[in-house]
């Protein structure tokens, strides 16, 4: 991969980087991994939960969970892990370059969790200047968490149209 790394456009350098290419290196098979979250705290769950405002007491209530759902413990919300498993996608090819995110939560999160994204580059659009990117998150047991798809911008001026 090579670019310009997006922090590098600062206001002072505007004029002169207008000129830079933006573009992306990006082959079909590159994969990036990286560690989300190790140790996934109750507390980080909670949070979760009031900035969301979504208060299911799955999440956020022991004894629900466990003794009313059935469950071990609360476990995290799937937006969490698809939050946090976003940051493969946008330290690989920049914050502003996802067109389209989408998840399946495959199994519940608990309190304890490391999760690690990888991602994967399925197709190139060179005309279009996206890429499509499969992920998989994991826990530590190697337990499939989530999957997902993003379509990505690859270069600067890359699929313009799809930001409706």
């Amino acid at each position: 991969m090579s670019a310009v790394p997006p922090a590098a456009n600062s206001a002072a350098d505007g004029a002169a980087n207008s000129a830079v290419d933006l573009t992306l290196d990006v082959a079909v098979g590159q994969t990036r991994e990286l560690t989300l979250v190790r140790d996934l705290t109750r507390t980080r769950i909670v949070q979760y939960a009031g900035a969301s405002g979504d208060f299911n007491p799955v999440h956020t209530d022991e004894r629900f969970a466990v003794e009313a759902a059935g469950y071990p413990s609360v476990f995290a919300h799937g937006m969490l892990t698809m939050g946090m498993a976003g940051r493969v996608i946008t330290e690989w090819f920049g914050p502003e370059s996802p067109l389209r995110y989408e998840a399946r939560f495959r199994t519940p999160v608990f309190p304890g969790a490391t999760l690690t994204a990888r991602a994967e580059v399925e197709s190139v659009d060179g005309s279009a200047g996206t890429a499509t990117v499969t992920l998989a998150v994991t826990d530590q047991h190697g337990a499939v968490v989530m999957t997902g798809t993003a379509v990505v911008r690859t270069s600067a001026g890359g699929a313009g149209s799809e930001d409706k």
